[in-house]
Parts: C-alpha cells; sequence; structure tokens
C-alpha cells in the first residue's frame, strides 16, 4: 500500500529590514537649505543719516550700467596728448566766433571732430553686436554725455557728425547740452548714436574708465587739459618746453574690440589733436 510522501520542510517567512532613513544614517546630517537669489545687503546705519529714494533716471542709469558691465568685457586704454596746438588757435578764434555765431566754441567740438575721423579709419569701432552677429553702422552718430543739474546724467546724440564742419558741430553741441539741462531733449535727441564721448575734464579730472553705452561698443573720456614740461623735438635737437597735455582713455567692449584695435584707435584719436593747423580758419 502506498505511503504518503513525506512532508516537506516549511522555510521560515522573509524578514525585510525596513528601510533606514538617510537622515539617521549619517549621525551628523543637515537637511539642506534652498538656495535663495543673491541681493543686495539691506542698508542698515546708526547714528544721524538721510535716506533718499532714487527718481526714476536714476534707477534707469543704474540698471544700464549695470547691464552693460555685464554684457561688455570692459577694457581700457590710455593715451597722453600733446594738445597745444588746439589751445592756442581756439584762444585766437573763440571772440571771432563769438561775435559772428552768437555761440561760445569750446574744445567739445574739437575733440568730436577727431573722434569721427578715427572711426572712419577704423570703422570696427562703429559696431554693436547681437549674438554673435556684428553691425557695422554706416551712419556716425556721436552721444556726449551730459551732467544734468539733478545730478544725473544724459547722453544727447549728434546725429552724422562727420557730415559737419567745426561750426556745424559747435553749434549742435552747445544746443543739445543747454536743451539737456533744460530738460526740453525729444525722444529723437538721445537715440541712435554709434559711439560716446564724455569731457571728464570739465570737471578737472585728468582721466576716466567711463562704461559703455549699450548696444555701442566703445566710449571715449577727454581727460583735463595741463600745463606740463614736455620734451620738444627740433631740427637742432631736442628741447624742454611747457606744452598742453591731456589723457584719453578708451573703453570698449573685448568682445569685438581687441587690445590692437582699442590701443591703435586711441591713439588715432590723439594724432589728430596733436596734428590740428593752428592756421586753421574757423569760418
Amino acid at each position: 500500500m502506498p505511503q504518503p510522501p513525506a512532508s516537506q520542510p516549511v522555510p521560515p517567512p522573509v524578514v525585510r529590514p525596513e528601510p533606514v532613513p538617510v537622515e539617521s544614517a549619517q549621525p551628523n546630517y543637515t537637511p539642506p537649505v534652498p538656495v535663495q537669489p543673491v541681493s543686495a545687503p539691506a542698508v542698515s546705519f546708526s547714528g544721524r543719516g538721510e535716506i533718499i529714494e532714487m527718481d526714476r533716471m536714476r534707477k534707469m542709469i543704474a540698471q544700464r550700467m549695470v547691464d552693460s558691465k555685464r554684457i561688455s568685457p570692459h577694457v581700457t586704454s590710455f593715451v597722453e596728448a600733446d594738445v597745444t596746438n588746439i589751445v592756442y588757435w581756439r584762444n585766437r578764434v573763440k571772440n571771432d566766433f563769438k561775435n559772428r555765431e552768437g555761440d561760445v566754441i569750446t574744445f567739445t567740438p574739437i575733440f568730436i571732430e577727431a573722434v569721427t575721423k578715427a572711426i572712419k579709419d577704423y570703422p570696427m569701432i562703429n559696431v554693436s553686436v547681437d549674438g554673435d552677429k556684428i553691425f557695422v553702422k554706416r551712419d556716425i552718430n556721436i552721444g556726449m554725455a551730459v551732467a544734468l543739474p539733478t545730478g544725473n546724467l544724459i547722453v544727447p546724440v549728434i546725429k552724422n557728425a562727420d557730415q559737419l564742419n567745426m561750426v556745424g558741430l559747435t553749434k549742435k553741441v552747445n544746443d543739445l547740452a543747454r536743451r539737456a539741462r533744460e530738460n526740453k531733449l525729444s525722444p529723437d535727441d538721445v537715440t541712435e548714436g554709434t559711439f560716446t564721448v564724455s569731457n571728464v575734464g570739465s570737471f578737472g579730472n585728468v582721466m576716466g574708465t567711463p562704461i559703455i553705452l549699450q548696444p555701442q561698443v566703445g566710449i571715449m573720456a577727454f581727460g583735463a587739459i595741463q600745463k606740463k614740461p614736455a620734451v620738444i623735438e627740433t631740427t637742432f635737437g631736442d628741447t624742454i618746453g611747457i606744452r598742453h597735455m591731456m589723457f584719453l582713455s578708451h573703453s570698449y567692449d573685448h568682445r569685438v574690440v581687441d587690445g590692437a584695435l582699442g590701443g591703435m584707435f586711441v591713439r588715432r584719436v590723439a594724432d589728430y589733436l596733436e596734428n590740428f593747423d593752428v592756421n586753421r580758419k574757423v569760418f
């Protein structure tokens, strides 16, 4: 008679350990803190003081300056120029100019004329950048920084500055500066600039490193004109003389303007100023 099969041993149940939380597995564990956006620290002070709310123009200037430093890697090249001929020439013609034109001739239109000539020699300074594309501008529209009575800054633009003679440049410079200080500029007066100049010498500064006005790729500052002893080359040898000297500083966008181009451009502007014809007719 068949026997029933022997009973098979029943395996013990599998006991799976509960998962151990990471926190408990690491005795010194600290839960990560969510990263917060970095912002400027709150201003705090003790003692007497005053809080001034930025006006609309100052907020706009601040934002544009921050954006420009973020967008353009700034590099600045410096050159010292002998502008003695320009000083002598202006001193000689300024009274006749005032009597005939009713305007004061300053150094600014002379500087702008030299810049426009140099741009024609180096057109890759007169460009803007959009991504990986470079746009070379045909028009030479020179912006000039004007300090306002409020302490703010505005940059009216001389359109097609290369097409104006010295009388035309002088009148345009004076007109834009006057209307800027009287808050009478139109929207068209502050648009389409392709290169900017800043006469920091009018504040007694010998040089500056201005910030590029986007989407331009360059800005030039003209420092104070100072009398200095300098070596003068003559047909009879070198001699020491008193000359009127000025520093020029050119800040440029290193994405598209390398040191060679940026340096040669400011040197060319200085050459035009140094070779200014002291016998030139203004009219």
